[in-house]
């Protein structure tokens, strides 16, 4: 499987036009490069910081972002994680996440569980959600996360426990805690055995500056592909049997010990 992450610049003086424009070239770049997996970041249309701008910018699930993506995702014959939008359902907001596969059927969805509330209006203005993402795709399943979701490994788990291989993560993680980023993202793929893609911003968004530093990192916690701080196109090829083989040699899945 080939995996594209787009570390995507936001940044404060550009409006939500102007990345979808960067975006749908850079999606037209793709072309030809025979990509079975692209990932964005996190709430990179509006910017994780805006908060001002959560309400105007929030959208149906069969929104904006899915109705432009969905065509990319049949051009490309590739599966598309979105990257998080706010979500609009009702009365509640909810920072939401979609996997397209390569016909542009949507086939996952995924409301951020974990609210950030350290310097951040995300608890305030949005809904959490309740529910984990595990998604049967031509490549395995994959287990949805967002950004701060990382920090709490009770919920990769319990991905794993409903049969994840792989990880998908969308993020706006911060330059200031960018040794915490990598340490986390590599733990959580090592503790699950599991492939791990994170794909974060880069740029400053309401005076945070975005960490960079995108990866893929395998199931034994190695880091098999890292961007640098600013804006680029990750492109890996990963070999998925990996998953199935490395839990064979070193089953500490198999041994872990359920404690009440």
């Amino acid at each position: 499987m080939r995996a594209a992450l787009i570390q995507l610049r936001v940044s404060s003086g550009e409006v939500p036009a102007q990345r979808w424009m960067r975006v749908e070239r850079i999606l037209s770049q793709l072309m030809g490069q025979c990509v079975d997996l692209i990932l964005l970041p996190e709430l990179w249309s509006v910017g994780f910081s805006n908060f001002a701008q959560y309400r105007e910018a929030a959208e149906p699930l069969h929104g904006t972002t899915l109705l432009r993506l969905a065509p990319w995702a049949r051009k490309l014959e590739a599966h598309i994680m979105t990257g998080s939008f706010v979500e609009r359902c009702g009365s509640q907001y909810y920072n939401t996440s979609a996997l397209l596969d390569s016909r542009g059927i949507l086939t996952g969805t995924y409301r951020k569980i974990h609210l950030f509330g350290y310097d951040s209006q995300e608890r305030q203005l949005l809904t959490a959600g309740s529910q984990t993402s595990e998604v049967l795709t031509s490549y395995g399943v994959a287990g949805m996360a967002t950004c701060y979701d990382l920090r709490f490994p009770e919920q990769f788990r319990r991905m794993v426990s409903r049969s994840a291989e792989m990880f998908l993560i969308c993020a706006a993680w911060p330059k200031a805690r960018a040794e915490d980023w990598e340490l986390l993202c590599r733990a959580r793929a090592l503790e699950n055995q599991s492939f791990l893609l994170a794909c974060n911003t880069c740029g400053t968004c309401g005076g945070t500056e975005g960490g960079g530093h995108s990866m893929i990192v395998s199931p034994e916690g190695k880091i098999l592909a890292q961007a640098g701080e600013t804006e680029q196109v990750l492109v890996a090829d990963i070999d998925l049997s990996e998953t199935a083989n490395f839990r064979a040699r070193f089953p500490a899945l198999r041994d872990r010990v359920c404690m009440s």
